[in-house]
């Protein structure tokens, strides 16, 4: 027996999650107001380029990105068998229509006929099949690869015991079936993350590692140009199956460190369509009406990564006095104007299984003290000097990483702060272990609790990039995800977390706020809370007249 699976149904626990969201923070409405603008007859229009920022991605292969600039234009550029709307509900995207049985084993999807690759051959089921095994193999490197190991036969492939991953077939032309190993809930909805796109097999066996330089995907915008440091260019797909984008091209131009200053000035020049917000100029363009202000509450978080592997950060001690020392209020209302919020546990406001009662680290310098006299360092004695490392150097980040090292100069540890503003030379050093502290972001892909408590701290997982370990912790994310029960599974994440928490891999400075600014002459804004790599830009428009 099979269960239809209406593709505007939503689930309860979302419907709960979003209401959190919206009620965290207050929501800029702009891009509901403007979906009304543009569904009127005559205001709508086709042309015009659409230029934005971006720092310089590592790849544009929807596979490996896991950063946010590789996801930003991948995410433009392929589709896959579903997609979340701006309110987080799953919607087909090259998928017509899907079934699950009703023990949640067995999902046949149904694909839309006439879907075609950027060079103009047709998505069938089996390029699914391919693109999904590609993840799921470790010749690849895909960071999504936990997300697709619950399919049958996807960890024996993995290991090299089988040739072929079991649960994924290709029923005919049109047809896809997918079966699981163990019930996963919500499955649907890691097929609508960044990773699960389709790509063609000869394109990408053709040009080998170039595929992510030269990426052809179904998406509404084609890959045009890639000029290293400089600028990516992306143009309209008219043959695209939703329909042509209104826009005729996307420019990326790059800028090196998210130098805000930098990229703000461009905007005000009129040289951008839109810009991030220097904390000095948030008073001012909240209350001004020059530009549309967009606010939306988003699922990320930004933090201090502790190698956990590195002596003496492998003292847990240690962890936890240089979490207390460091006040992470007055970072944020002082350097960031309260753009933010700080910082308690790892998972965001809003997210399934968020504990409003978790304490964290709230700024205590004295037992700060306590702790790393305990440790072995009284008033830091014998501690040597703790390197801090990031790759945004504007000037709120430089404030942020001042005042952290002042609170813990003020409880005897000395530390460093080192930049290096090449983001995929420093992503690079986070992934291979070799920075002892280092600023990173990290956003969700989906609402569930596993894109960061998985992702991050399962000890196999290649984006465990504290090296964290703990056998409890691997155990009970297991059975979290495996937990049919909602309160069960609720209460499982809300253990992990304070796990995670109480040994300190990482120091949690603030949960992100999507702030941005926009041009007027910009139409179909929408935001998610799964923030900016996944703004449909299909969906923007330029008013006539305007931005020409």
């Amino acid at each position: 027996m099979v269960s239809k699976r209406k593709s505007g149904d939503v689930p309860r626990w979302k419907i709960a999650l979003i209401a959190a969201i919206l009620g965290t923070l207050g929501v800029c409405s702009v891009f509901a107001a403007q979906d009304k603008a543009a569904a009127r007859p005559g205001t709508e229009r086709q042309g015009g380029v659409y230029r934005r920022s971006l720092n310089n991605p590592v790849t544009l292969d929807p596979a490996r990105p896991n950063d946010i600039f590789g996801r930003t234009i991948a995410n433009q550029l392929f589709d896959g068998l579903v997609q979340f709307d701006g309110a987080l509900a799953i919607r087909p995207a090259i998928a017509e229509t899907w079934t699950a049985s009703r023990d949640g084993l067995v999902w046949s999807f149904t694909l839309k006929k006439g879907v075609k690759f950027h060079h103009g051959r047709e998505v069938t089921a089996e390029d699914f099949v391919y693109s999904f095994t590609r993840i799921v193999d470790p010749k690849t490197k895909s960071a999504g690869a936990a997300l697709f190991m619950k399919i049958k036969g996807a960890r024996e492939f993995a290991e090299g015991r089988a040739t072929r991953v079991e649960g994924l077939a290709a029923l005919d032309p049109y047809t896809l079936r997918i079966t699981l190993a163990e019930s996963q809930a919500p499955f649907v909805s890691s097929l609508a993350v960044g990773f699960a796109k389709v790509v063609p097999r000869e394109v990408v066996e053709k040009l080998g590692e170039d595929f992510g330089r030269q990426p052809v995907g179904t998406g509404p915008f084609k890959f045009v140009e890639w000029v290293r440091g400089k600028q990516i260019t992306l143009a309209a797909n008219p043959d695209y199956f939703e329909g042509r984008p209104n826009l005729d091209r996307l420019e990326y131009r790059i800028f090196t460190g998210e130098v805000l200053d930098e990229t703000f000035g461009e905007f005000e020049r009129g040289n951008l369509e839109d810009a991030g917000i220097p904390a000095r100029e948030r008073p001012r363009l909240l209350n001004g009406r020059k530009y549309q202000f967009v606010r939306r509450a988003v699922l990320g978080i930004s933090f201090l990564g502790i190698n956990t592997a590195e002596t003496p950060l492998d003292n847990p001690r240690v962890r936890q006095a240089l979490n207390y020392a460091i006040d992470r209020r007055i970072i944020v209302r002082e350097i960031y104007q309260d753009q933010y919020l700080p910082g308690v546990g790892i998972l965001p406001p809003g997210t399934y299984g968020y504990d409003p009662k978790l304490g964290g680290y709230p700024y205590d310098p004295k037992k700060a003290a306590e702790l790393l006299a305990a440790a072995g360092y009284p008033g830091g004695k014998g501690l040597p000097v703790i390197h801090i490392w990031s790759a945004r150097k504007n000037e709120e980040a430089m404030a942020e990483h001042d005042a952290i090292a002042r609170s813990l100069a003020a409880v005897g540890i000395r530390a460093e702060v080192h930049y290096n503003t090449n983001w995929p030379e420093y992503k690079a050093q986070v992934y291979a272990g070799k920075l002892p502290i280092f600023r990173y972001s990290w956003y969700a892909d989906t609402p569930d609790p596993e894109t960061f408590l998985g992702q991050l701290f399962d000890s196999r997982s290649t984006d465990n990039i504290t090296r964290y370990r703990n056998p409890t912790v691997d155990s009970l994310l297991q059975r979290a995800r495996l937990e049919p029960d909602a309160q069960k599974k609720l209460r499982l994440y809300q253990e992990v977390e304070q796990r995670i928490v109480s040994e300190a891999p990482l120091m949690v400075l603030s949960y992100y706020t999507y702030e941005r600014v926009f041009q007027p002459y910009v139409k179909g804004i929408q935001v998610s809370a799964l923030g900016d790599p996944y703004i449909p830009m299909k969906k923007i428009w330029i008013e006539r007249g305007k931005g020409e």
